[in-house]
């Protein structure tokens, strides 16, 4: 058994995951929502303080697991610096006690992984990542073996999402809050631009679009709910056609023959239902991870360490560092 540990970011989390048949044994995930909402985003420092409470709480939990663990994985990449160094040094804790090697594991590996979780891989894959901190286009065949072909030039897709919630007062996380208001809302209200129309750059942003959004809040006196029902949903009717003509593009150029959406974003259900109309429309088979692992876990760090712990490819303690940047962004 490998047990994983994910702390990247807002939610605390550690599962064990079978190595033979990819079976999922034990999962917990704490999340810190509640404990950011009233600031409007994550504070590194309160979810730091509130990974080193809750870590040690699931660890417990998974006990019974410990002498059949064969490896220890954890995230050291990319995320933020002060709650990833506490899920590092659970995993250096356990290696010691346990005398088991250590599984370094980059947070966006573990998200395409969050695909086969209690199964087998299915490669190569074209990859659209959409989450809180990155959005990009992935061409993956292996474990090791994943090219970025397109990135976001300013904010990520999750974020815009996030700050446009900031903006109407409506809390943390933004992105769940915008789409559940944007099913009341007129999408074409309000025109706002989609982001590099005009451009042939195989790339995203999302600074201009929220800016639109910001001028339109100031332009509405005595803003009604029916006002932020409309501009959520234009804003996201935008933000997605964005992510949707860049892909097109990239489905243009380099012909993939599967096609998968990941990261915390990938749950929004109105993002879904466009993506899969049009690889309906074009033949490619798309794939989502299930809704319980498209935001940050532990599953996908472990399904993602099994990869790793087939090839041999363990890290010593001492080369275990944190990594607040993706090294293959």
């Amino acid at each position: 058994m490998i047990l994983s540990i994910e702390s990247s970011c807002d939610d605390s989390s550690i599962a064990v995951t079978r190595i033979s048949d990819y079976k999922l044994l034990f999962h917990k995930k704490i999340s810190q929502e509640l404990a950011h909402s009233e600031y409007g985003g994550v504070v590194p420092e309160l979810a730091s303080r509130l990974h080193a409470e809750a870590l040690p709480k699931i660890l417990e939990e998974a006990k019974e697991f410990l002498p059949h663990i064969k490896a220890v994985a954890v995230t050291n990449e990319p995320g933020l610096s002060v709650t990833l160094m506490e899920g590092v040094m659970m995993a250096k804790a356990l290696h010691l006690a346990l005398g088991v090697p250590l599984i370094g594991v980059n947070h966006l590996v573990g998200h395409i992984y969050s695909l086969f979780i209690e199964q087998e891989s299915r490669l190569p894959k074209m990859v659209l990542l959409v989450s809180g901190g990155h959005t990009m286009i992935l061409d993956v065949k292996g474990y090791n073996d994943l090219k970025v072909l397109a990135t976001t030039l300013d904010d990520s897709f999750g974020e815009s999402f996030d700050k446009v919630a900031k903006m109407m007062g409506l809390g943390y996380p933004g992105g769940p809050i915008i789409e559940k208001l944007a099913r009341q809302g007129d999408p074409n209200r309000f025109s706002f631009p989609i982001p590099l129309k005009s451009s042939s750059k195989l790339a995203f942003s999302y600074s201009g679009l929220k800016n639109a959004v910001r001028l339109a809040l100031e332009e509405i006196e005595n803003l009604s709910r029916q006002d932020m029902a409309d501009i959520a949903a234009s804003f996201q009717k935008a933000a997605i056609t964005h992510l949707l003509q860049k892909t097109k593009k990239a489905c243009e150029i380099y012909t993939p023959s599967d096609f998968a959406i990941v990261g915390g974003a990938s749950a929004n259900l109105a993002l879904r239902e466009i993506f899969e109309k049009e690889c309906a429309k074009r033949g490619i088979p798309i794939e989502f991870a299930k809704l319980e692992f498209c935001s940050d876990n532990a599953a996908m760090i472990g399904r993602a360490a099994i990869e790793a712990y087939k090839r041999g490819d363990f890290i010593a303690m001492e080369d275990l560092k944190v990594l607040p940047r993706s090294c293959f962004v």
